[in-house]
């Protein structure tokens, strides 16, 4: 999972940029927050583009796994910036360690659907951040799609509903509507916007990586939900996915924006 995290760093760089771009304006608009939190921080995609756009402001990283903020320790000495990024780990379900406070900015990329109590989540954020803070909230409406033609689409499709169950019946919450739960929490609302990410073939080599490794971890999850026939249709496809030159890649992602009162 952490190398599929860091090539949708690399390979989806350009959306990266310009949401980071856009959220940290939107911050220095109000005065640079003194300190940012990324929560379920991962690899630290969204901490360490957001130390080196906002130069002045400590970046703290939450995440459950150790691996993962060990690893951006690591990225953080290598980039420079390990003077102002600080990891904790925490469940981010349970209370927040009583020092994570006062924040101008709390970044929430595609984790807020892992937790079991979003509206405990959005609350939890909300007590965190000053006055006039603001929170950045991203998720996407499904995993990525790379395949083109007419059977691999359908097989796709299958897939991704298997997913969709699997995700619904361990109490993800990919689809909860958050800027009611922003609303519900105090936030108000300031913006909304959907990035459409489409790249074409060929795709450089990270994006060939990235698609392959997907598809790997989709049938290793699915092993159970699928039917022996796209089992054996995904190794084959998986397998043979360095070879193709029909890859895309296409994803949907959404940002919302919204400061505490």
């Amino acid at each position: 999972m952490a190398e599929i995290l860091d090539l949708d760093a690399e390979v989806l760089s350009d959306y990266h940029r310009e949401v980071i771009a856009w959220v940290t304006a939107a911050c220095v608009a109000a005065g640079r927050p003194r300190r940012v939190i990324d929560v379920g921080a991962g690899t630290g995609t969204g901490t360490l583009a957001l130390a080196r756009q906002l130069p002045e402001a400590e970046v703290i990283a939450l995440d459950v796994d150790g691996d993962m903020l060990e690893s951006i320790q690591r990225k953080a000495r290598a980039a420079g910036v390990d003077g102002r990024v600080r990891t904790v780990q925490a469940d981010l379900d349970k209370p927040w360690p009583e020092d994570i406070h006062q924040a101008g900015l709390v970044w929430a990329a595609n984790s807020l659907h892992h937790m079991g109590d979003p509206g405990g989540a959005v609350a939890r954020i909300y007590a965190v951040l000053r006055p006039g803070g603001l929170v950045a909230v991203t998720e996407m409406e499904s995993f990525p799609r790379f395949l083109t033609d007419r059977a691999g689409e359908a097989l796709e499709e299958r897939v991704h509903a298997a997913m969709a169950r699997a995700r619904e019946e361990a109490g993800m919450h990919m689809h909860e509507d958050w800027p009611a739960r922003l609303a519900e929490a105090g936030f108000a609302i300031e913006a909304e916007r959907r990035f459409d990410v489409v790249l074409g073939p060929p795709l450089p080599p990270a994006a060939v990586r990235y698609a392959q490794l997907s598809l790997h971890r989709a049938r290793h999850n699915m092993e159970d939900r699928l039917s022996a026939d796209d089992l054996a249709a995904l190794d084959a496809i998986a397998a043979g996915i360095p070879d193709r030159d029909d890859l895309t890649i296409r994803t949907g992602r959404t940002v919302w924006l919204a400061r505490r009162s």
